[in-house]
């Protein structure tokens, strides 16, 4: 088994050391909030090394699978959001609260969830092919569900600068970014190198993300401890349902078996990561979003453990 593969394979163990490393480094060590600062440029190399992953041969295989982008999208931005509208219900009126939530449940996973789903023994490089038009429309969409879902107090929360510098600085750049390397790498020995040694990155560099992510909010969870129990059994519920509609949206689209655990995957993992500097740039975020944002995080490893042990089992023979 290559480093690579190895990294990959014991990924969700490494993630949580690098959780429980944050939060013995948090409470040990005086400023760790000041980590805050570099999250958005880890996220930006996060998305970059994520991106590198995806040949750009295969982009064109995601839009040649009609049935496969279709059922992931109605999966994701169609039924998905109808459960998360039902889930908001069973928070209070306090709309920091409900944002938090909405933000991370409407937002599909593009980076870990790969690895997962191949781990899973679902179409792995189908769904990473698919990655970039999931992060576009989940970046176009967010902003309508959180109108819908919140009301008037989505205009005084959410804003469309936080939104757009996040699209600019996440998504573009990185994915161009990550397209030149690989012409780069295609077109000369020493770019195939570089990629190569990119190509060992993803798993360290999410580690590194959630470590700064971790660091950075653990000093100043005091006053969100309420407001993360409160989304906690509805994260658990998220977690056991949504991986059920993806496996049935799938079902409907007459998807084979790997291909209909792409789906499932893609349904029940979200993008808490990405999803937080846009929680930062609301007012007044601090420590609720992150706290809620990060609680999310931590079902979902274990959930994902959970995931691919079963997931193979559906559609088996």
């Amino acid at each position: 088994m290559s480093l690579r593969d190895r990294l990959e394979h014991h990924q969700v163990i490494i993630y949580f050391a690098a959780v429980v490393v944050a939060v013995a480094v948090a409470l040990l060590v005086p400023g760790t909030d000041a980590l805050e600062s570099e999250i958005n440029p880890a996220l930006a190399l996060m998305l970059f090394v994520t991106f590198l992953q995806v040949p750009l041969a295969d982009l064109g295989r995601a839009f040649i699978r009609v049935r496969f982008l279709g059922a992931l999208m109605v999966s994701n931005f169609v039924v998905v959001p109808l459960l998360v509208a039902l889930l908001v219900q069973f928070l209070p009126a306090d709309p920091m609260v409900r944002l938090g939530l909405l933000l991370v449940l409407l937002m599909p996973c593009i980076d870990y969830v790969v690895t997962f789903s191949h781990i899973g023994r679902a179409d792995a490089r189908l769904l990473l092919a698919s990655t970039p038009v999931l992060l576009v429309a989940q970046m176009l969409l967010l902003p309508v569900y959180l109108g819908v879902l919140l009301g008037d107090a989505s205009t005084d929360l959410v804003q469309l600068g936080p939104f757009f510098h996040a699209f600019v600085w996440l998504i573009a750049v990185p994915l161009v970014s990550a397209a030149v390397v690989r012409v780069w790498a295609a077109r000369s020995k020493a770019g195939a190198r570089v990629a190569a040694g990119l190509g060992l990155l993803p798993v360290p560099v999410t580690a590194l993300v959630l470590f700064i992510v971790v660091a950075a909010v653990v000093p100043q969870l005091g006053a969100a401890i309420e407001a993360a129990l409160r989304v906690l059994p509805l994260y658990v519920a998220f977690a056991v349902v949504a991986p059920l509609i993806g496996w049935t949206v799938a079902r409907v689209a007459r998807l084979e078996a790997p291909a209909g655990r792409a789906v499932a995957f893609s349904s029940a993992t979200r993008n808490s990561l990405v999803v937080l500097p846009l929680a930062l740039a609301v007012p007044g975020a601090i420590p609720v979003l992150p706290a809620i944002i990060v609680t999310q995080t931590m079902i979902e490893l274990v959930a994902s453990v959970i995931y691919m042990r079963l997931m193979p089992k559906l559609g088996a023979d």
